[in-house]
């Protein structure tokens, strides 16, 4: 499980591409990688992925076809920054909301407003997931849990400040770029039991 609390901003150092796989190595602030173990969990960019291998400041991961067609780390280059956060432990502070680091979709930013010591980006979700996006609402967007602003249609934006521009790669964001979605899991269940319950039908 995460917090959605970034806990840094990392750099892929390496890709290498087989037939199904990618293997990415990703270069962390060394101060960061204290008693990190093969085998453990790490959210990049939202995504869980599994520590496979470790040289110096140097973790690796594979990622399967599967995760690279319902997430954007398809499209990573060499040089790209991304959001990590490691795995939470007991009595670490849930300074966000949980996250199981299962991106659910993707969705594109549409809009950028960078007012004086403000941001707001607007996004566009897929039909299919607005249902679970409301004002006021949790979401995690490359694994930062936020608070959601205005919803309109499918549609809905986020406001930063500049601590989460500086702790984040929000900061690089840009007009039709594609970031990973994770739906909190309480709204969803609540939806999809109202759903159930015949409450998301229209009035006859």
């Amino acid at each position: 499980m995460f917090t959605g609390i970034v806990q840094g901003v990392a750099v892929v150092d390496d890709i290498k591409t087989a037939t199904g796989l990618s293997s990415f190595a990703i270069r962390f602030p060394p101060h960061q990688l204290e008693g990190v173990t093969i085998g453990a969990s790490v959210s990049i960019n939202g995504t869980c992925l599994t520590v496979t291998r470790q040289e110096k400041d140097l973790l690796f991961f594979d990622a399967m076809q599967e995760t690279l067609g319902l997430t954007t780390l398809g499209n990573l280059s060499v040089g790209d920054r991304i959001n990590f956060e490691r795995a939470a432990r007991i009595g670490d502070e849930i300074g966000g909301h949980l996250l199981s680091g299962h991106v659910h979709t993707t969705a594109r930013i549409t809009a950028i407003d960078r007012p004086e010591n403000n941001c707001t980006l607007t996004f566009e979700v897929p039909e299919t997931w607005s249902k679970y996006i409301f004002p006021k609402g949790y979401i995690a967007i490359n694994g930062a849990s936020l608070t959601i602003g205005e919803v309109t249609g499918n549609q809905f934006n986020i406001h930063l400040i500049p601590e989460t521009l500086r702790a984040t790669t929000f900061a690089d964001a840009a007009v039709g770029e594609q970031v990973n979605i994770e739906i909190d899991s309480q709204t969803q269940t609540i939806v999809d039991t109202l759903a159930r319950m015949g409450y998301d039908r229209p009035a006859s």
